[in-house]
């Protein structure tokens, strides 16, 4: 099978986009909930690619030491870490202030214009 970055493409796919992957999202969905600064998803994000490196060669005989492998995986964990904060953040903003704020796209807001009244 294709080895991509110590790690074979349908392991990649499985464990590190399926599963850590959904863990990454709920990690930054509760991060954004506890109003918790967005810097925050960087240990989480390395912590997590390190359980994914370990994962990998534990049960899927992957590399366990290898540095651009677990850079990658803890990049992709961290970029879907951010976007499921930043998703997050859009609809709590929304919720909480809607006499200020509405909704400009999955990952905005925009303040809302004089004159626009309470729905």
């Amino acid at each position: 099978m294709y080895e991509l970055l110590g790690t074979q493409l349908d392991v990649f796919i499985g464990l590190t986009l399926i599963l850590f992957g959904g863990l990454s999202y709920l990690s930054g969905q509760a991060l954004a909930n506890n109003w918790l600064p967005v810097w925050q998803t960087l240990p989480y994000g390395f912590l997590m690619g390190f359980a994914d490196r370990f994962l990998t060669y534990a049960l899927f005989e992957g590399v366990l030491l290898h540095p651009l492998g677990y850079i990658v995986h803890s990049l992709v964990l961290i970029g879907i870490m951010l976007f499921a904060y930043r998703v997050t953040q859009v609809r709590k903003m929304i919720n909480q202030y809607p006499w200020v704020y509405e909704r400009a796209g999955l990952l905005n807001w925009r303040e809302k214009k004089a004159g626009e009244s309470f729905p």
